[in-house]
């Protein structure tokens, strides 16, 4: 349970029909398995000490009496187990029969929470026995105990205030308002599922769907368990489909007819991060309206079994890649259609290093260019080599632009650059940040006369990634009239210049591209070393791929560094080591606090996905905000 985690399972034991002591039995060794894997939560299906297809059995004082007897041996068979468990069953009261779940902890009876919603259409004829619970919850007395009974009741750890759990029952979640909603919108962070859905054709897309959309609705961890095998199937068959999901993200699903346990980690300290970030989550329509039912549960060192992408921000496979990639395009593309219709401008002005932030950005203008019907001729591609560029990346800028057929030009700035250098009294042997810093701002000073001179605008090329590294030259390559990849991490980029290369039809650009993708990311502002690039990026910085699973986390998902730290040495093990990861992660947090003042007047630019760095939009952070406490966890690892 550190950092949030939470384990929890789902499981469908093989039961027999109206046996509870051998449902109880078969009951006890999913629940022993469970939290033998470090589970917390354990939630079984919907009636499942009796079975639910006992039809009239069910009014049988036999059947409703032996069900609380296999209870209470079950509490007693727990007691030293830490986690609180969910268990289906009839109970009986006051004359009516009700369709409960148990919740029970450490060998103690919790609650009953009371199913809302009974069906009675198709194969469903619930009404026909049970009654729907109260509607307002109260508290009933058992072994000479007064436990909450009802709908309304959260079960909130102690020790872990973040872990509050809320429970309905089957066609609770199928209708309009479910009681998960009111649950949530009181707090809880995890909504459980008995249910005993039973197997039609398609159906079991259906209920993916909506469970993984109720908890993307809902802000929530949902934990859904269904009856399998040992239900009768004289009309219906049960699939035993369970589904853990969390914010609309399926963690873990069962194989139908295939009766068992899944085990997932619910993040609850992220899905509170999203309910803060979320202001339109509003709680206080049902706050105090629930029965909160505290137990204590020690946070624990739990091992996590969830993986986590090494890339997050680039899909996971080819088919949801190309569609990702083609979507991302078309985000970029029609940002800078908007800008060049609003301005009436005919002309765009772009410098082309031969890196694949620049190719990137190239593509997209050209996309627009065709999209408005303006020529190709009307891109103004610029090469401005210096004292770093090597003949790879000349050759292929050169190439790129005659391929595209946009109007090319070659300036090189060598010239202009010394003079600099003797106005300021700077020693051009020196290769230090003003060396660096003057070449990037004579390349941007030159595409914004050029674009004055065609009556143009300057594309800027910097991804997200650099800016969240502030790995741009202040009024230099940081600035221009509209930048398409700010909202592009450096990740993506390389996926979607790979994307466009996959998808050429002109096979001299396809190699064109390869190429570009071969070459090792470089500003190129230092000689070469034997006409190769003496000055990469990831050797100074670190590589990439940390560092966009660093903002990733930390923004998307409000993660502390120490919560990094320890899914990226999981995730990254046997790549990095954990000292090269710490090492790097320090100085992500460095550099991300110390250079936001460059984020804070980047120029407009179209957010892309989740995370975005707009000083208008997604980040409104102070510029000399302290890193101090950030670096402080860091330096305790």
């Amino acid at each position: 349970m550190k950092h949030g985690f939470i384990k929890v399972a789902a499981g469908t034991p093989k039961i027999k029909v109206a046996n509870p002591e051998y449902n109880r039995q078969q009951s006890f060794e999913i629940i022993k398995d469970a939290v033998n894997k470090g589970a917390k939560v354990v939630v079984l299906p919907e009636l499942v000490l009796s079975s639910y297809t006992c039809n009239d059995l069910f009014l049988q004082d036999t059947l409703l009496c032996s069900c609380k007897e296999q209870l209470d041996i079950l509490m007693d068979e727990t007691a030293s187990m830490d986690a609180i468990i969910f268990v289906g069953m009839p109970w009986d009261y006051m004359g009516k029969l009700y369709n409960v779940a148990a919740v029970v902890y450490k060998g103690e009876l919790l609650a009953l929470v009371t199913k809302t919603f009974i069906p009675n259409y198709s194969e469903f004829y619930e009404g026909r026995y049970f009654t729907p619970g109260p509607d307002k919850t109260g508290y009933i007395l058992y072994k000479g105990k007064n436990v909450p009974f009802g709908s309304d009741i959260l079960f909130q750890n102690a020790l872990m205030e973040e872990m509050v759990i809320g429970c309905e029952i089957c066609e609770d979640v199928w209708v309009p308002e479910s009681p998960g909603t009111r649950h949530a919108m009181s707090g809880a962070t995890i909504i459980v599922n008995l249910s005993a859905s039973d197997e039609t054709v398609g159906k079991n897309s259906y209920r993916r769907n909506l469970v993984s959309m109720s908890s993307a609705k809902l802000l929530s961890g949902y934990i859904y368990t269904s009856a399998g095998e040992g239900e009768s199937t004289q009309d219906i068959v049960f699939g035993g489909h369970n589904i853990i999901a969390e914010n609309g993200y399926v963690l873990n699903e069962a194989e139908r007819f295939n009766n068992g346990l899944i085990i997932a980690d619910i993040d609850v300290s992220r899905l509170q991060h999203e309910r803060r970030k979320m202001n339109t989550f509003s709680t206080s329509a049902y706050i105090g309206e629930h029965v909160i039912v505290s137990f204590e549960m020690e946070k624990t060192d739990n091992v996590l079994d969830r993986e986590f992408a090494k890339m997050p921000f680039v899909p996971g496979n080819t088919v949801e890649r190309d569609n990702r990639c083609e979507e991302i395009l078309n985000i970029q593309c029609m940002g800078l259609k908007k800008r060049l219709e609003h301005t009436g401008c005919k002309h765009a002005v772009i410098g082309v290093s031969g890196g694949l932030d620049s190719t990137l950005a190239l593509i997209v203008i050209v996309r627009v260019f065709d999209m408005l019907g303006i020529p190709r001729e009307n891109i103004e591609t610029i090469t401005m080599p210096c004292f770093g560029t090597t003949n790879r990346t000349y050759d292929n800028s050169c190439k790129l632009m005659n391929i595209l057929g946009t109007h090319f030009s070659e300036i090189n700035i060598e010239e202009a650059v010394n003079i600099h250098f003797r106005d300021i009294n700077h020693d051009k042997n020196n290769h230090d940040v003003t060396y660096e810093n003057s070449q990037a701002r004579e390349r941007t000073q030159i595409l914004m006369d050029v674009a004055n001179k065609v009556n143009g605008m300057v594309i800027g090329t910097g991804d997200m990634s650099e800016l969240a590294l502030g790995w741009a030259t202040y009024n230099g390559d940081h600035m221009s009239m509209y930048a398409v990849n700010v909202g592009i991490p450096k990740t993506l980029v390389r996926y979607l210049v790979q994307y466009s290369a996959d998808n050429c039809e002109d096979a001299k650009l396809q190699a064109v591209l390869r190429d570009i993708l071969d070459t090792p990311v470089s500003p190129e502002l230092i000689p070469p070393v034997d006409g190769k690039i003496s000055q990469k990026t990831e050797e100074l910085v670190g590589d990439y791929i940390l560092h966009d699973y660093f903002l990733y986390y930390m923004l998307r998902c409000g993660y502390s560094p120490d919560k990094i730290y320890r899914i990226a040495t999981r995730t990254f093990d046997g790549q990095f080591d954990k000292e090269t990861i710490l090492k790097w992660e320090k100085n992500f947090y460095r550099r991300f606090f110390a250079q936001q003042f460059k984020r804070s007047c980047i120029p407009d630019g179209p957010k892309v996905g989740s995370v975005a760095l707009s000083p208008r939009g997604d980040l409104r952070m102070p510029s000399d905000a302290s890193v101090e406490k950030w670096m402080n966890i860091l330096d305790t690892l």
